[in-house]
């Protein structure tokens, strides 16, 4: 299945800001963790994530800086700021509402239920 290019546009700011809430991350790792939480559903980019990342920075709820670790090429770690925990935080007051939204809307939604063509002769 694949997740549609507006749905991931909406999440992905929490989703970023909520990884690096956990701890302190570079891009290809972030990458890594979207796609281990959603069970392959949503594999992003590097073309998504690091404008996104940058968004975030300029925006001031992100901070970078360059780190190397002995025996691999230097990386640019990212972490989240107090002001992207406020963020954060909103944003996941906005999405609470909207799943539960969600949810009250299919929770009385019956599955379609198919007509049998013979029936409609």
């Amino acid at each position: 299945m694949k997740v549609a290019k507006d749905l991931v546009a909406a999440s992905a700011t929490p989703m970023v800001l909520g990884i690096l809430a956990e701890a302190d991350s570079y891009g290809y790792a972030i990458l890594k963790r979207i796609n281990e939480l959603s069970g392959g559903e949503l594999d992003w980019t590097e073309g998504l994530l690091y404008p996104l990342l940058h968004r975030l920075e300029r925006l001031g709820h992100v901070e970078s800086s360059w780190q190397s670790v002995a025996g691999e090429r230097r990386r640019k770690y990212y972490r989240i700021t107090d002001g992207g925990r406020a963020e954060l935080a909103e944003q996941r007051r906005q999405w609470d509402a909207v799943v539960g939204t969600l949810k009250e809307v299919w929770r009385d939604t019956r599955p379609f239920t198919t007509i049998p063509l013979e029936g409609l002769a």
